[in-house]
């Protein structure tokens, strides 16, 4: 499978430089010509992409992760993840991430999504969903990771994607958009006009 990456919504020019290099982050700068003629420094990041995957079992349930890292104020759900490593095709991580924190292996691996979420910060995410996934390993965790596997029907995940906290917001999004039931927000307006106009 050739997954093309998606392109940011805004472009560092080829004369950007970096100026800092981080484990995770490196900060590219440059000068931009604004509207009036003048000029300012504009910066972008750079960072590994990630993938998101959602597993589903050969019966048709989602497999969560409920995980704690160092630095997270508290456990959160969440689907399993990571960045791609250097020479790696979003794919072959995902299949990799899926089998490293749930020790679960896919029939098939579907790309349900790519995109570049921020256009401050060069970087794609890969959202796959495994089918057909049946245990075939114990979790091989990095020394940073506290995974618990949570099995929950179609409906609880779909309930738990909407909860304030659930670590993949995004995905919340992306199902409403695919669904179609946005609509259904705009019939009961309470909650809306109490957060904007009250």
């Amino acid at each position: 499978m050739k997954i093309k990456r998606p392109i940011s919504k805004s472009i560092a020019p080829k004369n950007a430089k970096r100026v800092f290099k981080g484990e995770i982050f490196d900060v590219y700068q440059w000068q931009q010509k604004m509207y009036d003629g003048s000029f300012a420094t504009f910066e972008k990041l750079k960072r590994s992409d990630t993938v998101q995957v959602i597993p589903v079992t050969e019966d048709g349930k989602i497999i969560l992760l409920k995980q704690s890292q160092p630095g997270f104020r508290k456990p959160c759900l969440s689907v399993a993840g990571g960045r791609i490593d250097p020479g790696e095709t979003p794919l072959r991580a995902a299949h990799r991430e899926l089998l490293e924190e749930t020790g679960y292996k896919a029939k098939k691996m579907e790309l349900w999504y790519s995109v570049q979420p921020n256009a401050k910060i060069d970087y794609a995410v890969y959202g796959f969903i495994a089918k057909g996934c049946r245990k075939v390993a114990a979790q091989n965790l990095d020394a940073g990771e506290k995974i618990k596997i949570k099995i929950v029907s179609l409906q609880e995940f779909l309930r738990v994607v909407f909860e304030k906290g659930f670590y993949d917001p995004e995905i919340a999004l992306r199902i409403l958009k695919e669904s179609g039931n946005w609509k259904n927000l705009f019939k009961d307006m309470k909650a809306v006009k109490k957060r904007f106009l009250d």
